[in-house]
């Protein structure tokens, strides 16, 4: 008998939302689970992210949609944004039909309820529509409480201190 997938959240200001869940990837990945990830708002070429080259490696497979973050770029089209989230939408609704995954992680997609990209309402969908047998995880900083209420985990990370904020720029191989 197959077991049943939950519904996994990492949010919060704190560092390691992303990192806990590529933690779970290659956890699973031991495990001989099919893993996917579905990344929002990052470019892992431009910003040279190890997590994602070594993801492939381990034969991971992963996805970028919406890779322009908010944060870098000021003068995001919101309209733009709004219909890369809804093409991973429309990709991860795919996923499901397919039941190709174990594990599904959606990095970054609270970020684009944050934004105003996706509505609350589409990513309880997607809650919804999860088929009963895959793992699902969301990061981001950003959690409504009907989010939560329909989540089975829910990791808050918080910051009690970072180095950013004494002026270090993220580091190669620690933050990025």
């Amino acid at each position: 008998m197959r077991r049943k997938g939950l519904i996994q959240i990492y949010t919060g200001d704190g560092k390691g939302k992303t990192t806990a869940s590529i933690g779970l990837a290659i956890r699973a990945k031991g495990q001989r689970f099919r893993v996917c990830v579905i990344y929002f708002h990052k470019e892992p070429k431009r910003w040279r992210y190890g997590e994602y080259r070594i993801l492939k490696k381990l034969g991971i497979d992963t996805f970028g949609f919406a890779k322009k973050h908010p944060h870098f770029y000021k003068k995001v089209k919101k309209g733009e944004m709004r219909k890369e989230c809804l093409k991973a939408l429309k990709f991860i609704k795919k996923i499901f039909e397919k039941a190709k995954y174990d594990l599904l992680i959606l990095d970054e997609i609270l970020i684009s309820l944050r934004e105003g990209y996706l509505k609350e309402e589409e990513i309880l969908e997607i809650m919804d529509l999860k088929p009963k047998n895959l793992e699902l995880v969301l990061t981001g900083r950003f959690l409504t409480k009907n989010i939560t209420d329909k989540a089975d985990y829910v990791t808050e990370m918080k910051k009690v201190k970072h180095p950013f904020d004494k002026g270090i720029v993220g580091r190669r191989g620690i933050e990025y």
